[in-house]
């Protein structure tokens, strides 16, 4: 079997950039993801932010985490459950405001941690949406402007533990869905896995490696592409012993930014599928739908969303 794309971005400047390239571009049409390292993001501050988030969980989440499971029995289920999740959740959002400061219980050492990385973060998907920009042959800030509404993209950070469970053959950590945003960029536990994605109907262990950094795409980037990349189906699967952490940072498009297949990409197609015909949605509706349908397939959501009967101000994309 391939084993899981595994990228490098040091090279990305020197004799080893088309390598680099074509790495990227062979993950982003038959994986949807693909793990990162020579990143540029330090070192020292990922594991600051690693220390804070554990801290963090362990200090506020943890008890009430406890108090949930008991509440609803979840300890001694004896059938599958297939309505909730066994994780422990809150949610950062970054752009185009941030939420940071209103959250109660955040330390201040872990606000600036975070706002530090989530800044990094921030950069990292914007080079890598113009990496694929040149894989795909748009130009250089298609992808950015696509994203970018009136306002600027969405982009905020889902901080999640999924804490040892007695069940797990009965109980997901998170059940199997596809991201509905753009680019996910997932700083995952590099002791504790549990992270899987399907790929030619196996599911494949998304490796934990130290420092590393997750891609993945979601529903928005297969809909610009048409089709030429895919977002993938991924769950987590819960574990019997320790903790695994997850900052997963979802770059998205802004509320009202309009999502249709890029005409390049289209006309250079000699057959497009009829799934992205004629597809043109405000990612704002496509959230709401997304909402109640995540955890099944997306290609019924892709069809509901040209079917729903309204108008959409097709413009010229708005520039940065």
């Amino acid at each position: 079997m391939e084993s899981f794309p595994v990228i490098s971005l040091e090279n990305l400047n020197g004799e080893e950039r088309a390598t680099t390239m074509e790495k990227i571009k062979d993950a982003c049409e038959n994986w949807g993801f693909f793990e990162l390292v020579n990143h540029g993001i330090s070192h020292e501050l990922m594991d600051k932010v690693e220390k804070l988030t554990k801290g963090h969980y362990k200090k506020c989440m943890e008890q009430r985490f406890k108090e949930m499971v008991a509440g609803k029995g979840l300890e001694a289920v004896q059938s599958e459950v297939n309505d909730l999740d066994w994780e422990s959740t809150f949610f950062l959002r970054h752009l185009p405001t941030s939420n940071m400061s209103e959250i109660p219980d955040l330390d201040d050492d872990y606000r600036k941690a975070m706002k530090e990385f989530v800044t990094e973060l921030e950069k990292l998907a914007e080079l890598l949406l113009d990496l694929l920009c040149e894989n795909l042959g748009l130009e250089k800030g298609y992808l950015k402007k696509a994203f970018y509404g009136s306002q600027g993209p969405n982009f905020g950070t889902k901080v999640s533990n999924y804490p040892p469970c007695p069940k797990p053959d009965l109980i997901k950590g998170l059940r199997a869905h596809t991201d509905a945003g753009g680019l996910i960029l997932l700083f995952q536990d590099d002791k504790v896995s549990g992270l899987q994605l399907l790929k030619d109907d196996q599911w494949i262990d998304v490796p934990p490696m130290r420092h590393s950094i997750v891609i993945n795409l979601g529903d928005q980037l297969e809909v610009i592409t048409n089709g030429k990349y895919k977002s993938v189906m991924h769950r987590v699967i819960a574990q019997p012993d320790g903790n695994r952490m997850s900052l997963a940072s979802f770059y998205n498009p802004g509320s009202d930014a309009v999502i249709y297949p890029a005409p390049a990409l289209v006309e250079k197609e000699k057959e497009t599928s009829e799934l992205y015909t004629g597809l043109k949605f405000v990612f704002d509706d496509y959230m709401k739908l997304y909402a109640g349908l995540k955890f099944q397939a997306k290609e019924p959501r892709f069809v509901a969303m040209k079917e729903m009967e309204h108008t959409v101000n097709l413009g010229p994309i708005a520039t940065v």
